[in-house]
């Protein structure tokens, strides 16, 4: 089994957010396998469950914890499965990157995301796949926090949507086809 951890953030203020590209994604990949999230009685989570041939059984999981403390769900989602970092996927905005491009890395740093920085701490290391969502940076004057956390205009939707799509594609190939073989074609 595999664990695909998209970051973001809950309820309605935040739904349409740079800082949720990482649930845009997630959302766009259950939208094609038919899977349908559902709220966790146990834990601040939702999640669904993709059987994607190839890759086996996927559960898709979405933090309901918000961005800085994302990482404290995992732990007790992969010890019962036996999951290790090397069975997780986190798929999240990046804002070192432009709108809509898409970057796929075996392991790294946080570079200064607070999410992947909660991900990393109670993984206890970096050993583990991530997929970054270009947002694009912020204006010069505008505090990162008031850009990741601020709404889109209808051209940044457009774009993320595509880039959504496109990372819901990339994602397929990196579970059927491997790490490698998804950089070369995605990045």
């Amino acid at each position: 089994m595999k664990l695909v951890v998209g970051l973001g953030n809950p309820g309605r203020a935040y739904a349409q957010t740079r800082h949720n590209a990482g649930w845009a994604v997630l959302d766009e990949f259950a939208r094609r396998h038919a899977a349908v999230f559902r709220r966790s009685w146990r834990r601040p989570v939702q999640t669904a469950r993709v059987s994607l041939e190839g890759a086996g059984p996927l559960l898709l999981v979405k933090p309901l914890t918000y961005m800085n403390r994302s990482g404290t769900v995992l732990p007790g989602l992969m010890r019962p499965a036996g999951l290790t970092a090397k069975d997780l996927i986190v798929v999240t905005d990046d804002v070192n990157l432009p709108l809509g491009q898409l970057r796929i890395r075996p392991r790294g740093s946080a570079g200064g995301h607070n999410g992947l920085k909660s991900v990393i701490e109670h993984l206890g290391g970096e050993e583990f796949v991530r997929m970054r969502i270009g947002i694009g940076e912020q204006t010069e004057g505008t505090d990162l926090k008031d850009h990741v956390l601020g709404r889109m205009d209808a051209g940044e939707r457009r774009a993320l949507a595509e880039a959504a799509a496109r990372a819901a594609e990339a994602l397929d190939h990196l579970l059927t086809r491997g790490v490698d073989s998804a950089m070369n074609e995605y990045n």
